[in-house]
């Protein structure tokens, strides 16, 4: 259904890269999911009624605020797909995390106010009334469920959206929340056990779990996470496919929202190639990565010696040394400054976070390294953090 949807209301359809396709699928399938979930309140609640159960009539309830999130997460991708203004210049996309964090959120509290009633249900039993419709009410939940499930993860992939991935992991939290009602229901019938409370409990630590997971996906690119790898992997293929580009580090990834990003880094160029020409490169480099990436990218050019062969041999000698002692640390921005009384041998390290040794542990060893190959030679490190020993 969603699929004819998109075909009939949505144009370029294909094109998931724009912020305006993207914005339209949003908003598509959070009207859908308003309307699914307010069909399935009313008549889970119209089965609860009918059978006494609490574990129905919450679990209706908790459609009911399925709905008001499928409402938050619309919202969320109109407003993510306003235009930049002068507050806010790099657009609004990061409200679409936002409305993801505030669909966790609800059912966060939705769980509590279910585990509550549960509990209250289980040291005052009542019996629970069975009914076919009720049955065959909670049957066609958890098939419209995981419908819902599948499509919210089908469009979230598509268009990588946390927001759609968290009222996917919802829906599927509320089909096992529903699975274990309709066993409540013919548990009651069949046994005569009450057992309504206790399933209830266990539909509200399902529906818990959700929400934990939901907020764990929406609260980390709002804190910030490191960029996808193969995000960086084309950017370091594209850049490198130029000739007079030896190397680039120091990438900064900066996530204003999907398909808002800022991108920054160092290239490093020929010290005695032409300024000019190395200028245009740089130039045409940029907006490439504009048009296929669809990022901003601000490029620092850094001048590398590559003609003297005595500065060549002392880098691959260092080189060398941090490899064999520290295989995950790189180094970059080699310089060679020579004084009357000693040399200063000019680099930056880049250690990983999760690096057992010390940054001083380090710095300490390499340049005692150093020293063995000349006295004369001081080492003069900057240390650089970084995500993974890939890091550029």
């Amino acid at each position: 259904m969603v699929s004819l949807l998109a075909k009939i209301f949505i144009k370029d359809r294909e094109n998931t890269s724009s912020p305006r396709v993207r914005q339209a699928y949003g908003i598509l399938c959070g009207t859908v999911g308003i309307v699914l979930n307010i069909l399935l309140f009313m008549g889970k609640f119209l089965a609860g009624i009918i059978s006494n159960s609490i574990a129905v009539t919450a679990d209706a309830f908790n459609n009911l605020s399925d709905a008001g999130s499928s409402l938050i997460t619309l919202i969320g991708f109109k407003m993510a797909g306003q235009k930049p203004d002068p507050n806010h210049p790099f657009g609004h996309g990061r409200i679409e995390y936002l409305s993801g964090l505030l669909v966790s959120i609800a059912i966060l509290i939705m769980a509590f106010e279910l585990a509550r009633s549960s509990i209250d249900k289980i040291f005052h039993p009542q019996a629970v009334e069975f009914s076919l419709i009720t049955v065959i009410i909670l049957i066609v939940s958890i098939g419209v469920k995981l419908y819902m499930s599948f499509y919210n993860k089908s469009i979230s992939k598509k268009i990588d959206s946390t927001a759609m991935s968290a009222t996917a992991m919802d829906s599927l939290s509320d089909t096992m929340a529903t699975t274990v009602v309709l066993i409540a229901s013919l548990v009651g019938k069949f046994t005569g056990l009450k057992i309504d409370g206790y399933c209830g409990v266990i539909v509200a630590l399902f529906i818990l779990y959700a929400g934990y997971c939901a907020a764990k996906e929406t609260v980390s690119p709002l804190l910030g996470q490191p960029p996808h790898p193969d995000f960086v992997k084309n950017v370091e293929t594209i850049v490198m496919s130029y000739e007079h580009i030896l190397g680039i580090h120091d990438m900064i990834v900066h996530d204003y929202g999907p398909g808002r990003v800022m991108l920054s880094l160092h290239a490093e160029v020929p010290a005695d190639g032409d300024i000019l020409m190395l200028h245009d490169t740089i130039d045409n480099i940029e907006h490439r990565l504009h048009d296929e990436l669809h990022c901003e990218a601000v490029i620092h050019m850094d001048p590398v010696v590559t003609e003297d062969e005595q500065t060549n041999a002392l880098k691959s000698r260092i080189s060398e040394i941090i490899a064999t002692a520290y295989p995950e640390v790189c180094f970059h921005d080699f310089r060679v400054v020579k004084g009357p009384t000693h040399t200063n041998i000019i680099f930056d390290i880049v250690v990983p976070f999760h690096y057992k040794k010390s940054d001083e542990e380090i710095t300490n060893y390499i340049s005692e390294q150093i020293r063995l190959i000349d006295e004369t030679y001081i080492a003069v490190m900057q240390v650089d953090k970084a995500y993974s020993s890939n890091a550029l």
